[in-house]
């Protein structure tokens, strides 16, 4: 049975909750900007992964907007989404959610995208989508 590039879109949106807790906070108490870099690429390749079940690097990251500070003790949702998909690479976006502990709703603080390459057993890039 084929599945369809955009049900396949659908079937790899990734959702990756975390708390921030002390070890990932700088000295103004929020969210290093190198940890959410990590967290974010980390979903980006997850995301990659479940669309096209092929080995992948992470080749870029692109435009990643901090829109706002994310203390201490907060909980925050990356979401993960294909946004292109290209012969041997494939672009997502990862946004980025905070929200309090203790009180209810949520606001986008951080977005970027991140491209990645497919590769196979020699590195070489190799077609994101089987023929």
């Amino acid at each position: 049975m084929s599945v369809s590039v955009e049900e396949r879109i659908e079937q790899s949106e990734t959702r990756v909750c975390k708390a921030v807790f002390p070890p990932t906070v700088n000295h103004h108490d929020t969210l290093f900007g190198g940890q959410a870099l990590s967290w974010m690429d980390e979903t980006a390749f997850i995301t990659a992964t479940r669309f096209c079940h092929k080995s992948l690097v992470t080749v870029s990251s692109e435009r990643i907007d901090f829109s706002q500070p994310i203390p201490a003790g907060s909980i925050v949702e990356l979401v993960g989404r294909v946004i292109k998909v290209g012969r041997t690479s494939i672009r997502v976006r990862v946004d980025i959610f905070v929200e309090s502990m203790y009180e209810a709703g949520r606001t986008k603080a951080i977005s970027g995208e991140f491209g990645l390459v497919a590769i196979d057993d020699e590195r070489k890039p190799t077609p994101i989508l089987d023929n």
